[in-house]
C-alpha cells in the first residue's frame, strides 16, 4: 500500500501525453483536457491529440492548438485504434493516457512518473473522480463509479492487476513486449454500446509476457472526469453494466477466465456485498436512499452478469467448430 512518497528516478523520464477525441460535441472538454496537461508542474515531452476519423474536427483542432501534435487515427476506428496510432508516433520514455472529457490536477504527471522508481514497474495509474454535471444521484453507488469512467470504491492504492484506461501510463517498452491495445475490444463509433476493457486485456497480456511486471495505482495522481446528465440516469447505468459484461466476455476469450475474472470475482463477493449491507444499514438509520443504492448494486451486478453470459454465448456461436471446414 502506498503510504509515502515513491522513490523517483534520478532524472524524470520524458512523458508523451496521449488524448483521443472523436466528436465536436466535446470541443470544450478536449480543449480543457489539453490545457490541464500544459499546466502540469512536470512538463510533458509532447502532447499527442489523436482524432478518430473526423476530418473537420482534426482541421479545427490543428488550427486551434498549434503547440500540440494533432494527428488523425491511422488505425481502426475506435479508442484502441487512436491509442495505437499515438503509440507508433510517441517519442517519450513513458506514455500517459488522459480521457478527452477529463482534466488533470497540476501534479498528475509528477505522481505518475514517481512510480517508475522501481524497474519492475511497467505501468502506473491514478485516481479518477467524477465531475457531475448535476449532483450525484442519491441512488448511485460509489462501488459502480466505473460506469461513468471513474475510480470505484474498493480500489486500494498499490499493486493492481490492471490500470484504468482514462488515467494510466506505461513505459514505452510495454508496447514492444505486448503490442498495442486490442481493436476488437472497447469503444468504437461502429458500436454504440458503451463497451470497455481494452486496457484490462492489454495489462493481462503484458503481465503474461513479462511475468515480473508491476502495475501501480497511485491515488495522488488525480484527474476529474466529466459526467453529463445522461450518464447519471439509471437507464445508462444499467446499459453500461450490461456492456461491461459483454466486454468481460471478450477479455476472457482472449486471456482466459481465470485471469480475466479473478479481480471481478473478489470485488463482487467482498466490496459489492459490503455495499449492499451498508445501503440497508443506511436505510435503517434514516437515509431512504440507502435502500436504492443497495438495489442499484444488485441490479448492476445482475446486468453485468447477464451481459457476460450473452457475450460468452455469442462468442461460442461465432467460434469455428472442431472439424468444420474452413
Amino acid at each position: 500500500m502506498l503510504t509515502g512518497p515513491l522513490s523517483a528516478p534520478d532524472s524524470p523520464p520524458a512523458v508523451s501525453v496521449v488524448i483521443c477525441a472523436y466528436t465536436e460535441e466535446r470541443w470544450d472538454d478536449v480543449v480543457a483536457a489539453v490545457e490541464s496537461v500544459t499546466a502540469q508542474r512536470l512538463e510533458p515531452h509532447e502532447i499527442i491529440l489523436v482524432i478518430d476519423h473526423n476530418p473537420a474536427l482534426y482541421s479545427r483542432l490543428k488550427r486551434t492548438l498549434p503547440d500540440v501534435l494533432v494527428v488523425q487515427n491511422r488505425s481502426e476506428r475506435g479508442l484502441s485504434g487512436g491509442k495505437n496510432t499515438a503509440i507508433q508516433m510517441a517519442k517519450g520514455d513513458v506514455l500517459a493516457f488522459l480521457d478527452d472529457d477529463a482534466v488533470a490536477e497540476p501534479d498528475w504527471l509528477t505522481y505518475l512518473v514517481a512510480g517508475y522508481g522501481q524497474p519492475e514497474v511497467i505501468g502506473v495509474g491514478g485516481l479518477t473522480l467524477p465531475l457531475w454535471e448535476t449532483a450525484r444521484p442519491a441512488w448511485f453507488p460509489e462501488e459502480f463509479d466505473w460506469t461513468v469512467g471513474c475510480t470505484f470504491t474498493g480500489r486500494e492504492p498499490g499493486r493492481v492487476r490492471n490500470l484504468l484506461g482514462g488515467n494510466a501510463s506505461f513505459r514505452r517498452e510495454a508496447f514492444h513486449i505486448a503490442g498495442g491495445f486490442p481493436t476488437g475490444i472497447g469503444r468504437s463509433a461502429a458500436n454504440r454500446r458503451p463497451l470497455g476493457c481494452e486496457e484490462t486485456e492489454f495489462c493481462i497480456r503484458l503481465a503474461r509476457r513479462r511475468p515480473d511486471s508491476i502495475f501501480l495505482f497511485d491515488a495522488r495522481a488525480v484527474i476529474h472526469h466529466r459526467v453529463p446528465r445522461t450518464r447519471s440516469r439509471f437507464r445508462y447505468f444499467r446499459s453500461r453494466c450490461y456492456a461491461e459484461g459483454l466486454s468481460k466476455a471478450q477479455v476472457t476469450r482472449s486471456v482466459g477466465v481465470a485471469d480475466g475474472l479473478a479481480t471481478e470475482r473478489r470485488y463482487a463477493t467482498t466490496t459489492l456485498r459490503r455495499g449492499v449491507a451498508q445501503g440497508l444499514l443506511d436505510a435503517l438509520l434514516g437515509d431512504p436512499a440507502g435502500l436504492s443504492r443497495s438495489a442499484a448494486i444488485t441490479a448492476g451486478l445482475v446486468s453485468t452478469t447477464v451481459g457476460y453470459v450473452v457475450g460468452t454465448l455469442q462468442g461460442s456461436l461465432r467460434a469455428p467448430r472442431r472439424g468444420a471446414r474452413r
